[in-house]
């Protein structure tokens, strides 16, 4: 007899620990990883600047990124030169960016666009063969660059071609309304 109810016992614990209630409703969607690989954090910015370079500058532009831009040492700074605009078949703008540092040959000699960065900022600058006084104010005048500033595991694990601003946008999530547009002083 005792060993009916042990058993009688035994059936109704596991009948009463396997119900289950009702299922609760669904939580929110997840992030899609990387190429398949879950779990990275990709909190890349691109950023857009306008400055004109002079002697009072230095002919550079220096960029210090403010608190809300989080930089670390080992991220890659991207700089790109808004180097022309043109029409698209419908007949809207389309601009056309140059990842620096880009070299011009002028009638005077040889125009470098350059920059270096740290995580504190960026400093963009020319550098040529000739006096930088003798510029034309199309080649130093409210030049536009896009900053884009990517996490370190990021650039060494994806094939994305650096040299396409449009490519690396589209790999960060990062649309064109998203770009954080400062004007130089």
């Amino acid at each position: 007899m005792k060993q009916i109810k042990l058993l009688f016992g035994a059936i109704l614990a596991l009948i009463i620990l396997s119900c289950e209630g009702p299922t609760g409703p669904p939580g929110p969607p997840g992030f899609d990883g990387f190429d398949g690989q879950d779990g990275i954090n990709i909190l890349g910015q691109v950023l857009e600047i306008e400055g004109t370079f002079s002697p009072g500058n230095f002919y550079s532009l220096l960029y210090e990124f403010p608190q809300t831009v989080e930089v670390f040492e080992s991220d890659v700074v991207l700089v790109y030169l808004l180097w022309d605009v043109v029409e698209d078949s419908n007949g809207d703008p389309l601009d056309i960016w140059r990842l620096l540092p880009q070299t011009r040959i002028l009638d005077q000699g040889l125009l470098q666009y350059n920059y270096d960065f740290t995580f504190l900022d960026v400093s963009i600058f020319l550098e040529s063969d000739f006096d930088l006084g003798t510029l034309n104010p199309a080649d130093t005048d409210n030049q536009v660059f896009r900053i884009a500033i990517v996490p370190a595991e990021f650039a060494q694990t994806s094939k994305i071609d650096t040299s396409n601003i449009q490519a690396v946008m589209s790999s960060l999530n990062i649309r064109e309304i998203d770009v954080n547009r400062i004007q130089l002083d």
